[in-house]
């Protein structure tokens, strides 16, 4: 393979506690301290002055939708709009048609990863049989199928008996579990958060406690079996307070917050826009804020952006009957950089981080570093480039975005896995 010098960015790799200007040299695909003189004489080279050079970013919660519901996204598609977000490493979710509950999902998902990604892509696989909440999936052979966790996503395992017993199993096998946090119970026809604006809009509300429930459940269930449950999309204050104090007891739970639910808050929904509405909801100012809050000390370990894609006919409907959902991966770096950097005043390599190192701890995916020996994947960005963002000339296949139209700051311009260009200034590389 040919080598690699990527010159002149600042360097920031928290994983190695590294924050300066300098060099990367990359050979056969890893990054290694200097190159030879051959090699360097013929080594492709980027000149990135001005720009930032991180891990590539890892996103360990995304919807690809293949098989099954390819109108939407596919793997190809959707690994192209990741690389365009800086993206190298993402995992994706399980909920497709027919839903990855067995070993032969799986290896239809790898095979066409194999063929069609331009960026790594890892599967989950189910909880249960069809996502349907009544019997276990065949974790041990989900886990031999190559699955890197167990999720139900899009769908909430309501048998506190039965997510025990998925607990049991899931440490059996060394397998984290990652749960969507949604008593259904409390959410039957709700479309957005309760309180104030949904009376106002005249909208069904969902009460934050139909997170903050499961939440509490989850972490009972980590203590008691000793599993490792990963707490998707987190959106209630009042759930991240029940984190931190769970944390302090040393239970194995993680949890992520989304960069659509650090940025924005129901009362975007005044317009009636679906590409608003998503599960969960969007909340309150103060929610906001203690998400901020909960990834600032700890409490909410890394961001992920569940990358959600829809067409425009499923989303021009109603608001009642629009699906949940939105884009993330495009757009996920200046949007987190906006509110985390801009307003909540974080320092750049506490951001990386979190979507870097801490992402790919969490399910153990060997990503998220510039040190040298590891797999040379990396993402250059511009932290000021002012840019509009058009969902339409995205890299996937649908446009479902409430960030379409607007200006942000920071762009992706250069992607690297394995030490081959794939991204690079508006271009995709297969």
């Amino acid at each position: 393979m040919a080598s690699l010098v990527i010159s002149g960015a600042r360097v920031v790799d928290p994983a190695s506690k590294r924050n300066a200007v300098g060099d990367l040299f990359v050979r056969d695909g890893l990054l290694v301290p200097s190159l030879s003189a051959p090699d360097l004489k013929r080594a492709k080279k980027i000149d990135a002055t001005g720009l930032v050079a991180c891990p590539g970013l890892v996103d360990i919660h995304v919807h690809f939708r293949e098989p099954g519901q390819t109108h939407k996204e596919t793997i190809g598609s959707g690994s192209r709009a990741a690389a365009a977000g800086g993206f190298t490493t993402v995992v994706c979710m399980p909920n497709t048609s027919p839903p990855a509950d067995n070993a032969g999902t799986i290896q239809f998902i790898k095979d066409a990863v194999a063929r069609d990604s331009v960026i790594k892509v890892l599967p989950t696989g189910c909880i249960t049989v069809g996502m349907k909440g009544q019997a276990l999936a065949p974790i041990g052979s989900l886990k031999r199928a190559g699955v890197v966790a167990i999720t139900d996503d899009g769908e909430c395992v309501q048998s506190n008996e039965l997510m025990r017993r998925a607990a049991e199993y899931a440490a059996m096998f060394e397998l984290p579990i990652m749960d969507h946090c949604q008593d259904q119970s409390m959410t039957q026809g709700a479309v957005m958060n309760e309180g104030l604006m949904s009376t106002r809009l005249g909208l069904r509300g969902w009460p934050h406690a139909a997170e903050d429930l499961i939440v509490s459940r989850n972490v009972i269930l980590s203590s008691y079996t000793g599993a490792h449950i990963h707490l998707q999309h987190i959106s209630s204050g009042y759930s991240v307070e029940i984190i931190r104090l769970a944390k302090a007891r040393g239970v194995k739970i993680t949890a992520e917050a989304t960069p659509h639910h650090l940025a924005l808050t129901e009362a975007g929904l005044v317009g009636y826009d679906t590409n608003w509405k998503m599960n969960p909801p969007l909340r309150t100012e103060a929610d906001r804020q203690a998400l901020i809050a909960g990834l600032r000390d700890g409490t909410l370990d890394c961001i992920g952006t569940d990358h959600a894609p829809h067409t425009n006919y499923e989303k021009d409907r109603e608001f009642d009957y629009a699906p949940n959902g939105i884009l993330g991966l495009e757009t996920a770096l200046p949007v987190v950089l906006g509110v985390l950097v801009k307003e909540a005043k974080f320092k750049l390599p506490q951001v990386i981080d979190l979507m870097t190192r801490r992402a790919a701890e969490i399910l153990k995916l060997g990503a998220g570093t510039l040190a040298a020996g590891a797999p040379a994947d990396v993402c250059l960005f511009d932290p000021a480039e002012k840019w509009r963002y058009d969902a339409r000339a995205g890299q996937s296949k649908s446009n479902n975005s409430p960030w379409d139209g607007q200006e942000l700051t920071g762009r992706v311009k250069i992607t690297v896995v394995d030490g081959k260009v794939i991204f690079e200034r508006g271009r995709i590389f297969a």
